[in-house]
């Protein structure tokens, strides 16, 4: 299989999986991959906090979509925005009590919903031994 190939397999199986994830996530919690990209590094972050350009590079978007994604969060009270105090330009995101609670219960069904997309993906001709190979 070619370079380009395999980069072009991985593309496929990266937007199958994805797209399946935040559908999931939609139906269930109504949010997506985002919202808990973001409730997820919060929670495991050791304060419960980040800087908002740290959870830009977490999530992956650009600074103005992780400003509105956090505007959704706090709307929804599952986080929190606070100025630094040592540095008044900072801004950080903090998990809520009841963003930790939602993420609790959304962090299990995220693995379950994964692992039977991955099962699901398995069993395609054309995806399946790329996934297998990424597992192994």
């Amino acid at each position: 299989m070619s370079v380009s190939a395999t980069w072009s397999g991985l593309r496929a199986l990266h937007n199958r999986i994805n797209a399946s994830l935040e559908r999931a996530l939609q139906r269930r919690f109504h949010f997506g991959m985002s919202e808990f990209t973001a409730l997820s590094a919060l929670h495991d972050s050791p304060e419960g906090e980040l800087r908002m350009q740290e959870l830009t590079e977490v999530v992956g978007l650009n600074q103005s979509s992780v400003s509105r994604l956090v505007a959704r969060l706090e709307q929804s009270g599952l986080t929190t925005r606070e100025i630094c105090e040592s540095d008044r330009r900072g801004v950080f995101s903090c998990i809520t009590p009841a963003g930790r609670e939602v993420y609790r219960t959304a962090a299990p069904f995220y693995e379950e919903t994964l692992a039977a997309i991955f099962d699901e993906v398995g069993a395609d001709s054309d995806l399946g031994p790329l996934l297998t190979r990424i597992r192994s």
